[in-house]
């Protein structure tokens, strides 16, 4: 086995495969980069910068670079499947069993594209590897302005996307900022291989001096200001979804003008699993758009919608493959920043202009209603029974 494979599980630099590892991961690329054939040098380059990285990236893009280094090195998976105890080898196995029949070529592109993915958030600031126009002033966030596109890419990846307080204030921020600057249009997206995983659940055990109730009143005051921020943004805001989103990440969707979803993607809004209740307008959004039989088996029974199914409920515009998920929608960005920047601004102003007001007459519903979610019992021991089995992985 090659020296850099071993070096990703070796104690010295990483914990060993947990738990959390043993089932075949199902993790596909989101190449960020232009889709070109990377050369062996290309390849030796970023073995080599793998053994710079300062940052963790977890278990499962650990397995997936072990995965794809065999694939591009040896070619598919052929040899006997571990033992069922031995949980790291055959975490490793089913890694790169799961890439299948994928050529030598396209693993190593995508192992170059996913070590340079993996550096360009430890890159300091003001270096060649920062996109053009790019606003370092962020902690989880990049931000950058090109071709007269704002992207805003959601930036934990070691924590799929979650949203935690801080970063809640930063989206806040970046979408002020991006309906101020220059562009055309605006684009959210995430780093790594999730969208958002929706609400860092840690935000619920930072209880502050005035105990419970201000943690809540203080939390309601910031969904209400992010939701308005989706509300009243001015320009074309498209999602560009790149792998599986979770809660507020899907509910706030249906503020979007257009939302364009990898095929990987999923979407799930499991607000009773923690006795909580909708938020980002989707009571009122969601019925809409879907129908109220479509919008209740998500809202309240926690049905994951495959990318297809929600294109198909109106939640996604349209589903495009895996591998040419980022050159086709790119292509499109480009061409629609090309469109006069007012004639835009103002057709969408008049498309939303009869929903505004109610929109935020729902924002406020919502709010209000979650704050008595939060201070009850019930939520409480949902999300205590949450953190407990996370404990038992």
């Amino acid at each position: 086995m090659a020296a850099v494979a071993l070096k990703l599980f070796t104690p010295a630099r990483f914990l060993g495969v947990g738990r959390s590892a043993q089932a075949s991961p199902r993790l596909k690329l989101h190449i960020t980069a232009s889709v070109m054939a990377a050369t062996v040098e290309d390849f030796n380059n970023a073995k080599a910068k793998l053994g710079t990285l300062k940052k963790d990236p977890g278990n499962e893009v650990k397995l997936r670079i072990y995965a794809l280094f065999k694939q591009a090195t040896q070619g598919p998976c052929n040899t006997p499947k571990p033992s069922m105890l031995d949980f790291v080898n055959k975490a490793k196995w089913d890694a790169w069993k799961s890439l299948g029949s994928i050529s030598q070529e396209e693993a190593r592109q995508k192992y170059v594209v996913l070590i340079s993915s993996l550096l360009e958030p430890e890159t300091p600031a003001g270096v060649a590897a920062q996109p053009a126009g790019a606003d370092t002033s962020y902690q989880n966030l990049l931000v950058s302005t090109q071709d007269q596109i704002t992207t805003i890419t959601l930036n934990r990846p070691e924590k799929k996307n979650a949203i935690t307080v801080e970063m809640y204030t930063e989206i806040i921020q970046a979408l002020d900022q991006a309906s101020k600057d220059d562009s055309v249009i605006t684009v959210i997206t995430g780093s790594g291989d999730f969208y958002c995983s929706g609400n860092d659940l840690s935000n619920f055990t930072k209880i502050p001096e005035g105990g419970v109730e201000q943690m809540a009143r203080s939390a309601a005051d910031l969904l209400r200001d992010y939701v308005k921020a989706y509300i009243d943004f001015p320009k074309p805001l498209i999602g560009v979804i790149n792998g599986p989103a979770v809660g507020i990440s899907v509910t706030v969707l249906s503020l979007f003008d257009v939302v364009y979803a990898t095929e990987r993607a999923t979407f799930h809004t499991p607000f009773s699993n923690l006795g909580q209740s909708p938020e980002g307008c989707s009571s009122y959004t969601f019925p809409k758009i879907m129908g109220a039989a479509k919008a209740s088996e998500m809202l309240l029974f926690n049905k994951k919608l495959t990318a297809m199914e929600a294109c198909q409920v109106g939640l996604v515009t349209e589903v495009f493959p895996d591998s040419s998920f980022h050159k086709e929608v790119w292509s499109r960005l480009k061409s629609y920043a090309k469109l006069p920047k007012n004639s835009l601004a103002y057709s969408k102003q008049l498309i939303r202009a009869a929903e505004k007001e109610r929109l935020h007459a729902v924002n406020n519903q919502e709010v209000e209603r979650l704050v008595e979610r939060w201070l009850s019992d019930e939520c409480m021991q949902a999300v205590m029974s949450f953190f407990q089995g996370k404990a038992k992985l």
